[in-house]
């Protein structure tokens, strides 16, 4: 790297640092200090090399800071340009021993620095206010600075003098000054807050107008064309901060607007004003008193004062009518934007308070209305409702048909409630109603109004859909908080959904005994899994056929110690609920295949193990499987996974991964039965197309009493319909053998009940395969039954 490249790196980081503004002024003090006593020809050279040293200085803030607006900089450079290029020209013609005579080449350029600086100054003003009102203080100021120039510069040392020829040029120097000077109260008055660029430049303004005044005074007593040493260190020093301003980094800030500023009614401002208004009648009488003492009283010395003095009457009138026109329309925006806010408050308070895709009241605003029911003597009734299956309609037509289902029951509910309640949405299917001063019989009469309203089919997105609801009732009478209540009337929802759905239950302080018991439960529950109080018992599976053992079922059981057994029926529902059910299914998977291996390899018994729609829900089921047939040893064939056909109805996400896992595992061998067929939804679509190989017909339809003939019919088109598709049938619920020959005789595979075997640990199933084992094969039904039994 070159000497020069390493300078212009140092120099960048410098300015990049933000330093380099405060060591250019720095650099430049020395000769700021020695300007004045040097000769004309070093001083003009001194200004040619200042000058170009702030032009470099803009073009480095420009490249290093990066301007939004760099209209402004440009002029100041190009500005710059014109002061060195003449200072130059005016320090080679003071070296040739020749001196400037008269208004040159050399003078206009010059002279046209002060108008590009004029024109920058305009520029770099930001929008802070209109650029009217910037313009007209503007020219406020101008007239008053004429005023103030003519009275104490060019009349008495040029006009009444005599002096128009040979101070002709030193005159131009006040007389631009006056479009800088306007630009910078422009600059200062228009722009919402000045940065530090902005101060530095009007800094250089104010040095260089000094620096002028003193040149024409000086000029006008005879003094040196090249000016006093006052006015040399002036200009010098207007160099220095015109190339500070552009180096520092607020040079590419643009000053910050500010609504409003435009209407200043400070006393300040005021005072300001009155002060320019005053300004001119004082100087013209100054004048005139002055000339009519000297004898040197004309025209001019009134008329070009009165003219500039009119002129700013004009327009402070302007300004103030613009002020006013300001205030005015600032008055009515405020109004307007008032009016708005007011409008905006209350929507965002409907808002607060509404659904925003059924627009009925939401849960904020039924907890208000209830607090406010219960202080009333009669409080009335709280009506939960949530839809059934409705995620069910989510996953099979997508959430645009599921929302307009829920607008729908929505518009139906509000027909149903009518005027006499108060319906709102709680979120997702889940509405409330609540019915202020009803008693029960008035509460049972809405509810069954309410489930007879949901019956009725929905018409959404060219579907038919059927949906019920499950109410939960919660009678505000013996209620004392809103909080209370949603609970309550939540846990009777939950009851009505675990009794059958499509109905209703009212809440009683049951219902929070039993979920307080629940809660205890699946505490203990919790630390029971994965030790030995969970035991799992086996009851057998006889062919009906040949009378012997083919398989037995897991049934598991919770064996606190030094209590009894606690039957599935108290706990299951609980672990299902907690998600307990999925370590408790695994524990109760690994110990039936450890246990049916022994069973499988000396008598060819499988085992069939209940799994839960929480189980196959989990992405990692049929790994699961596997890795527990490969620690037992149990063959994949002598597995059956024991479902619900509720968990295989929908197209729901769960519902397609629970039917891929048993797929997967129906390929390594595991067989699938369907447990409790023909209570649920029932359909010969799933059959068909499903991964299943066995139904196991509910003990429901076990020929018993009066309706023998009728239960008969039932297994026989059951066990008909699972041959025709291939599938093995197991009776559940074998009592007796009366039951037990029917079966045979309706062509039924297996059975099950307690007419062969109740449920037993592993080492009394044991016992009971070996007894079995000595029995011929050709032995009778009849007495193998007496024996099981």
């Amino acid at each position: 790297m070159t000497i020069l490249q390493r300078a212009r790196s140092g120099l960048l980081d410098a300015v990049r640092a933000g330093d380099a503004w405060w060591w250019f002024l720095l650099g430049g003090t020395p000769l700021l200090i020695a300007g004045a006593w040097l000769g004309p020809a070093a001083q003009e050279a001194a200004y040619a090399v200042l000058a170009g040293l702030a032009c470099v200085g803009v073009l480095t803030g420009l490249a290093v800071h990066r301007p939004a607006r760099t209209t402004g900089w440009w002029l100041v450079a190009a500005a710059m340009i014109c002061g060195s290029a003449s200072s130059a020209a005016w320090s080679l013609a003071f070296l040739d021993g020749s001196s400037p005579d008269g208004l040159t080449v050399v003078d206009a350029v010059y002279f046209a620095m002060y108008l590009l600086v004029a024109a920058a100054l305009a520029a770099v003003a930001s929008r802070g206010v209109s650029a009217l009102a910037g313009m007209v203080e503007a020219g406020v100021v101008a007239c008053t600075a004429i005023v103030l120039g003519w009275v104490f510069l060019i009349d008495p040392f040029v006009n009444d003098a005599g002096g128009w020829t040979s101070g002709s040029t030193a005159v131009a120097y006040p007389v631009l000054d006056l479009f800088i000077l306007t630009m910078a109260v422009r600059l200062a008055v228009a722009a919402g807050g000045l940065t530090r660029a902005h101060v530095l430049m009007l800094l250089a303004v104010a040095t260089m107008v000094a620096s002028d005044i003193v040149y024409f005074l000086s000029v006008s007593f005879g003094g040196a064309w090249s000016g006093p040493g006052v006015s040399v260190s002036g200009w010098m020093l207007f160099y220095l901060l015109l190339g500070a301003a552009a180096l520092h980094p607020s040079m590419a800030a643009r000053t910050a607007d500010r609504p409003g500023q435009e209407v200043r009614s400070s006393r300040r401002v005021t005072a300001l004003y009155t002060a320019l208004v005053a300004i001119g009648p004082l100087a013209t009488a100054y004048a005139c008193r002055r000339d009519l003492r000297a004898g040197e009283f004309d025209l001019a010395d009134v008329a070009l004062p009165l003219a500039a003095t009119a002129a700013t009457a004009v327009l402070l009138v302007i300004r103030l009518s613009h002020t006013s026109a300001l205030v005015n329309r600032r008055a009515a925006e405020l109004e307007q934007s008032l009016a708005e806010q007011a409008v905006l408050q209350q929507r965002m308070s409907h808002l607060a308070l509404h659904d925003a895709l059924t627009g009925l009241p939401n849960r904020l605003h039924v907890e208000r209305s209830l607090d406010e029911a219960l202080r009333r003597p009669d409080p009335g009734t709280l009506l939960m409702i949530d839809l059934d299956g409705f995620q069910q309609v989510n996953d099979s037509f997508g959430h645009p048909t599921g929302d307009a289902l829920l607008q729908a029951v929505a518009g139906r509910l509000a027909e149903a409630v009518g005027p006499a309640g108060v319906l709102a949405r709680l979120g997702g299917d889940e509405f409330a109603v609540l019915l202020p001063g009803a008693g029960h019989a008035a509460a049972a009469g809405a509810v069954e109004h309410l489930l007879a309203a949901l019956r009725r089919p929905v018409a959404v997105s060219s579907h038919r859909l059927h949906v019920t609801a499950s109410i939960g009732v919660r009678h505000l009478a013996s209620a004392s908080g809103s909080a209370e209540v949603l609970s309550d009337a939540d846990m009777a929802l939950h009851a009505a959904k675990r009794a059958g759905r499509d109905r209703a239950e009212v809440y009683d302080v049951r219902l929070r005994e039993r979920q307080l018991r629940r809660i205890a439960t699946v505490e203990r529950l919790r630390g029971a899994i994965g030790t030995g109080d969970i035991v799992v018992y086996y009851q057998p599976i006889v062919s009906l056929t040949t009378g012997r053992f083919t398989a037995v079922e897991a049934l598991v059981r919770w064996c606190p110690p030094g209590a009894p057994p606690i039957m599935p029926d108290d706990f299951i529902p609980a672990a299902e609920d907690s998600g307990l059910i999925v370590p408790l299914g695994e524990q109760v998977l690994r110990a039936a295949c450890r246990d049916a291996a022994a069973w499988h390899h000396r008598y060819g018994i499988g085992v069939t193990v209940n799994v839960s729609p929480r189980q196959l829900a989990e992405p990692h089921f049929a790994t699961k499987v596997r890795a527990a047939l490969r620690d037992s040893g149990l063959p994949a064939s002598a597995l059956i996974l024991e479902i619900t056909e509720s968990m295989l109805i929908g197209a729901g996400p769960h519902a397609r991964q629970s039917i891929a896992h048993l797929a997967d595992l129906r390929r390594d061998g595991v067989r699938v039965a369907v447990d409790d067929f023909g209570t649920g939804y029932s359909s010969l679509a799933y059959l068909r197309d499903l991964p299943i190989d066995i139904l196991k017909i509910d003990r429901s339809f076990m020929p018993a009493g009066d309706d023998a003939g009728e239960q008969v019919a039932l297994v026989r088109t059951i066990v008909g319909l699972a041959h025709d598709l291939r599938l093995a049938t197991v009776a559940e619920g074998v009592e007796t053998l009366e039951q037990a020959a029917v079966l045979q005789t309706l062509g039924c595979d297996k059975g099950q009940g307690w007419h062969y075997g109740r449920p037993a640990p592993a080492d009394r199933t044991s016992a009971l395969f070996a007894a079995d084992e000595l029995q011929p094969v050709t032995a009778s039904r009849e007495s193998l039954a007496h024996r099981r039994s």
